[in-house]
């Protein structure tokens, strides 16, 4: 392997930032985010060290479900702007090194889709076939509703035809016969009209909802739903070489590794972690990084030119499904005590730093963790900064609040009267004035500037993309050690997840008394002795990423 497979394969070591036009920058005053706005504030995500933007749905939408009931899969919200702004933007975003990939979500169309109008309107309509019909009454399917607290089937009635139609989730959103050729004729030009407009691939939504309705497909391999995968994976590499499929696939590892594909990587490019992201969050409430190693020594091999992206905070509700009852509990007890903190029984609506008591020191070890775990880093707008949440809100809209850019009238995100806004502006201890970028971007010690920091030393260290899980023996139940290794680069990195300060002992047996392990995030420098063992300090909610540098290694530290 080479350097220059880094640019190759670009997404196992990009630095991916999600956000939503919406409510990210107002440039025209009328209280809704915009592309204008964002191309205006591009600078700061090429300052944070951002190569991937991840746009979350603008296209024109029913406005029933925060842009995910999607009426035109190939128009632009007027309300954002135009496909010229969109144009635009992506230029620009290109000319500071950040590839631009949005939403695809083809699971479902809203019920004010043209399909859908058409499909209900008669049996015999051409767009019946669109979606996915039956005429008996469905048996019982509460358990099956992905919202338990707005839907109780998985079917509903349609007057017009006196027949039922599929939504795995609202009613509102019916979904699509995948099964249809036609319909994936009409996926294929969606993702062919994206790609041609410049973007670099897609964030799939829903990906075990979507196949769900390809396993009826005639003539499929052994009737296996994962040849329509394949088939979107082979398009995209047609029409673009080197765009990717980013699946949101929440299932145990041993499920979830099937949508990468075969051993040559021919399905998804890289899957949200899911499991590595809730182990997480039950380490930190045990202060014990057990839950952690396991997850991460479970995760199963995967293709070369495949990856895991690693996240502590998404769009949706930060969801705990993949727990024990038990477990879950333990993680609300310590993150979400409160029941208007929690979300369908089974996830948290806050934002890390509200969760973690504000703790600086806990914050900044949460990141400094996710940034040295093996895999791609997703960062949701807003962490950069340390952004909280707005309970106030309905669901999962309670972290899709307006960012936050200066301390003055909505923080800075719109010149509107806030009546106008998408959302209400956090307030209390995480409210604008004390936590906005304008303030934070003069100041050395911030939570940005550590981010920033962050981001600059996992692009030096593409071992962190690269290299397999190694974890580290060490006796002490709170940290959380591990080592990266690839090419010619080597990283330790340590995470106290308790209050104490402790020593830790490691034994390295391939190292010896030549070698120094330099401190990439601080100052200092720690040299093992001739059998590989070496003591290393850590504070309480402690972090350090020491590079190991042997006689003759060439790398910058």
């Amino acid at each position: 392997m080479r350097i220059t497979d880094t640019g190759d394969l670009w997404w196992k070591n990009a630095v991916v930032y999600c956000l939503d036009v919406e409510t990210f920058m107002d440039w025209n005053g009328d209280g809704i985010g915009d592309f204008a706005g964002l191309t205006q504030r591009l600078d700061h995500l090429a300052d944070l060290g951002v190569t991937c933007l991840w746009l979350m749905p603008f296209y024109p939408t029913a406005e029933k479900d925060d842009g995910y009931d999607i009426t035109d899969f190939y128009g632009v919200d007027p309300r954002l702007g135009t496909h010229g702004d969109v144009v635009e933007m992506i230029r620009t975003a290109r000319d500071r090194g950040i590839r631009v990939i949005a939403d695809l979500v083809v699971n479902h169309t809203s019920d004010k889709h043209p399909w859908f109008k058409a499909a209900r309107s008669s049996k015999d309509n051409p767009y019946r076939d669109f979606y996915v019909w039956r005429s008996d009454a469905p048996p019982p399917t509460q358990h099956e509703v992905v919202f338990p607290d707005q839907e109780t089937s998985i079917w509903e009635f349609d007057e017009k035809t006196g027949e039922y139609y599929l939504h795995r989730f609202y009613k509102h959103q019916p979904d699509l016969n995948v099964s249809n050729p036609k319909v994936r004729d009409e996926i294929a030009k969606v993702m062919g009209f994206w790609l041609e407009v410049g973007l670099s691939g897609f964030r799939v939504d829903a990906v075990p909802f979507l196949l769900e309705g390809a396993e009826v497909e005639p003539g499929a391999e052994d009737g296996d739903p994962h040849s329509y995968l394949r088939a979107l994976r082979s398009f995209l590499g047609r029409r673009s070489g080197d765009a990717i499929l980013l699946g949101e696939v929440n299932l145990p590892h041993a499920e979830q590794v099937k949508f990468f594909g075969s051993s040559d990587g021919d399905e998804l490019t890289m899957m949200f972690d899911f499991v590595g992201m809730q182990s997480l969050y039950l380490a930190m409430a045990r202060t014990d990084a057990a839950p952690l190693e396991k997850a991460l020594q479970d995760r199963p091999p995967i293709p070369r030119d495949a990856q895991w992206a690693t996240f502590v905070r998404n769009h949706d509700e930060l969801t705990l499904d993949k727990l024990t009852e038990g477990e879950r509990q333990e993680v609300f007890a310590a993150f979400g005590p409160e029941e208007d903190m929690q979300v369908f029984g089974r996830g948290l609506r806050r934002r890390l730093p509200p969760m973690l008591d504000g703790d600086p020191r806990r914050v900044r070890m949460a990141y400094s963790l996710l940034f040295s775990l093996p895999g791609t880093p997703v960062l949701f707008y807003g962490e950069e900064i340390g952004m909280g949440e707005n309970l106030d809100l309905d669901g999962r809209m309670a972290v899709r609040t307006p960012m936050q850019w200066t301390s003055g009238k909505n923080g800075g995100f719109s010149t509107a009267a806030r009546r106008r806004l998408p959302g209400g502006v956090v307030e209390g201890g995480f409210a604008p004035e004390h936590v906005n970028v304008a303030d934070q971007r003069h100041d050395p010690d911030s939570l940005l500037a550590f981010v920033q920091q962050l981001v600059r030393r996992y692009r030096e260290s593409p071992e962190l993309g690269w290299s397999e899980v190694e974890v580290l023996d060490q006796p002490h139940a709170a940290v959380f050690a591990h080592r990266a290794t690839w090419d010619d680069g080597s990283l330790v990195a340590l995470h106290n997840l308790g209050p104490e300060p402790l020593t830790v002992p490691l034994r390295l047996p391939d190292l010896d008394t030549e070698v120094e392990l330099v401190d990439l995030l601080g100052q200092g420098t720690v040299t093992c002795d001739e059998h590989g063992a070496v003591e290393v300090a850590l504070d309480g909610y402690g972090y350090r990423w020491l590079r190991v540098v042997a006689p003759g290694v060439r790398r910058l530290v």
